[in-house]
C-alpha cells in the first residue's frame, strides 16, 4: 500500500488546508506539500477541544477504552503505509518502524486495559462519624478526575511512540483530556496517517470530533500560542533541552500557570565497577558500542558516558569499544538539521583541552559516523559543556582514580532518565555506596544492562530530575504516566447522585 499524503490539518473532525506550505525532506522519496499551522487554527483546535471535554472528560471508561482499543486497530490496518512512509521521511529500516508501531499500538491497549481496571482512580473513602466528639466527620470521598484539554508535541526521533498517538496523546485520552497535536516537521506524513486512523476510530466510536487535532508545521508562534492558549491544561513535550525549556518558561508566565510535562536531554551515564571491569571489561566496552549507536545514537536514553577507573583493565574496555565502534557503518539521521547538531556537538570536543580523542571521524550530510573522547573526572567536573547531551554516535569516557573519584563524581551529574551499574558479585559494597547517590539523580538505575530499550510496563518510569525532566514526579512512559492529566476532587457529604460514576 503506498501512502501519498494530502498535506492538510486535522482540526476537530475537518481536514483543513492553509495557504501556506512547507515541502518534507525526506531520506528517501518525494518531498510533499504541507499546510502550515497558523494560530487561528491552534484556536480552533483548542475550542472544539474544550467543547468535547464536557462530554469525554465524563465519558465511561468502556467508552474510551474502546475508543483507544479502536485508534490501535485503525493504526494496525494502515501498518505498510506508514512502514512505508515513516521510512522515507526519517531514514529509520523497515524493522524499527514495524517495531516502533507495535509498541505504539501496544500502549493504547495496554492504557485501554489501566482504566478498566479503576486502579488509577486512587479511590478514597472517610465514612462520616456524626457521634464522633468533640466534632463529627463529614462523609469524605476522593477520586482523579481529568484536567482538560492536553497539548502534545511531537518528538523528532520517535515517529510513532512519542508523537501523533505516541505515549503522551495515550495516556491523556485515557484520562478523558482531549488532545491538541503540534506535529513534527521531520516526519509530518506519518502524522498525517496516524492522524487519519484516530480520526478513524472517532468517526466508528462517536466520540466528540473535537477530542484530536493535529496541526502542522508553522513558526514558533503556533508552538506558543498552543502552550499559552487559555483552554490548554497541561503539555507533553519531547526534544531539545533549549526548545523544551521555551515552552516551560511561556507556560510558567501564564496568567494561569500549567504543569509542563518536558522530557529535555540525558547523557545517561554507565558506572562500570572494579571488579566488572576486570573480568569482562571489553566485553562491555564492545556492548557499549552497540547501544551508542544504536539507531545512529538518536535515543533520549542513549548512554553517552561511561565512567571507567585509570588503568590497563580501563584502557582495554575502551580499546574494545574503540575496535567495535570502527566496525560501525555510516548511519542516516533523521533530518539534516539533527545531522549538523551532530556535527556541531562533535567540534566541542575537538582541539578541547584534557579531551583525549580515541576515534575521531568525519560525518558528511545526513549520515552520522561515531566517534569517542575520554578525559578524567578533574576536568569533567570542572568543564560544564562535557556534560551537555550530543544527539547521536557520540561517547565520552571519564576516567577516575579510584572508588572514592568515581562517588565524587556521581554527586557532579545533573539529572539523568537513566543511570546504569555494570558490577559483580565483589563490586556490591560500592554500589551500595553508590545507589543513593543515583536513586536522585536518575528516574531509572540499571544493572548489567543497556538503558536504550524502554520497557512500556506498570512499573517503567522514563523521567528525572532537571534538565532530564521538567518534572521528576512524572514519568512519560508506563500507565502511572496517566498521572499527569489528572488531578484529586475530595466530595463532602454529596449524594450518589450528584457523584462522579466512578465513585458510585
Amino acid at each position: 500500500m503506498t501512502f501519498k499524503p494530502h498535506g492538510k490539518h486535522l482540526i476537530a473532525g475537518d481536514w483543513v488546508a492553509s495557504e501556506q506550505t512547507f515541502l518534507s525532506e525526506p531520506s528517501s522519496g518525494a518531498a510533499h506539500a504541507f499546510s502550515v499551522g497558523t494560530p487561528d487554527l491552534v484556536n480552533q483546535a483548542c475550542e472544539a477541544a474544550e467543547e468535547a471535554f464536557w462530554t469525554f472528560g465524563y465519558s465511561s471508561r468502556q467508552t474510551r477504552a474502546d475508543f483507544l482499543n479502536a485508534i490501535a486497530d485503525e493504526i494496525e490496518a494502515r501498518g505498510d503505509a506508514i512502514t512505508q512512509i515513516g521510512c522515507e521521511e526519517t531514514g529509520l529500516p523497515e524493522a524499527r518502524l514495524q517495531g516502533e508501531r507495535g509498541r505504539t499500538t501496544g500502549q493504547l491497549r495496554l492504557f485501554a486495559s489501566h482504566i478498566l481496571s479503576g486502579d488509577y482512580l486512587d479511590r478514597r473513602h472517610d465514612a462520616a462519624l456524626p457521634d464522633r466528639a468533640p466534632l463529627p466527620r463529614p462523609d469524605l470521598k476522593m477520586v482523579q478526575r481529568p484536567i482538560g484539554p492536553v497539548a502534545v508535541f511531537g518528538a523528532s526521533n520517535f515517529p510513532l511512540a512519542f508523537s501523533t498517538a505516541g505515549g503522551d496523546t495515550a495516556a491523556a485520552l485515557a484520562a478523558g483530556c482531549p488532545v491538541v497535536v503540534k506535529g513534527h516537521s521531520a516526519h509530518p506524513g506519518t502524522g498525517e496517517i496516524i492522524a487519519e486512523a484516530i480520526h478513524a476510530a472517532i468517526e466508528k466510536t462517536g466520540v466528540p470530533k473535537g477530542v484530536f487535532s493535529l496541526i502542522q508545521g508553522g513558526k514558533r508562534d503556533v508552538g506558543t500560542t498552543l502552550v499559552q492558549h487559555p483552554l490548554i491544561k497541561a503539555v507533553g513535550f519531547t526534544g531539545s533541552l533549549g526548545g523544551g525549556r521555551a515552552l516551560f518558561d511561556l507556560c510558567a508566565q501564564r496568567p494561569e500557570p500549567i504543569p509542563f510535562f518536558g522530557e529535555l536531554g540525558s547523557v545517561n551515564p554507565m558506572f562500570i565497577l572494579p571488579d566488572a571491569l576486570k573480568t569482562r571489561g571489553a566485553q562491555i566496552g564492545t556492548g557499549w558500542a552497540g547501544s551508542l549507536t544504536m539507531g545512529a545514537g538518536q535515543f533520549c536514553t542513549n548512554p553517552g558516558i561511561a565512567v571507567v577507573q585509570k588503568g590497563a583493565e580501563g584502557d582495554a574496555f575502551v580499546s574494545a569499544a574503540a575496535e567495535a565502534l570502527k566496525g560501525v557503518q555510516t548511519q542516516c539521521m533523521l533530518t539534516d538539521g539533527i545531522a549538523q547538531a551532530y556535527k556541531d556537538g562533535k567540534s566541542r570536543f575537538d582541539g578541547r583541552n584534557a579531551v583525549e580523542p580515541v576515534l575521531v571521524t568525519d560525518s558528511e550530510g545526513r549520515n552520522a559516523s561515531p566517534n569517542l573522547y575520554q578525559t578524567d573526572a578533574g576536568n569533567y567536573l570542572q568543564d560544564h559543556a562535557l556534560g551537555e547531551e550530543v544527539f547521536g554516535p557520540l561517547g565520552l569516557v571519564v576516567r577516575v582514580e579510584n572508588p572514592d573519584e568515581m562517588e565524587t563524581l556521581a554527586r557532579g551529574f545533573e539529572g539523568q532518565l537513566t543511570c546504569t551499574l555494570h558490577m559483580d558479585a565483589g563490586d556490591t559494597a560500592l554500589g551500595q555506596r553508590l545507589m543513593p547517590i543515583l536513586e536522585r539523580k536518575a528516574g531509572r538505575i540499571l544493572v548489567n544492562g543497556f538503558p536504550t530499550g524502554v520497557e512500556v510496563a506498570d512499573s517503567m518510569v522514563h523521567g528525572g530530575p532537571y534538565p532530564a525532566s521538567t518534572n521528576f514526579g512524572a514519568t512519560s512512559v508506563g500507565t502511572l504516566s496517566i498521572r499527569r492529566f489528572l488531578r484529586p476532587v475530595c466530595y463532602q457529604n454529596l449524594p450518589d447522585a450528584l457523584l462522579p460514576a466512578d465513585l458510585t
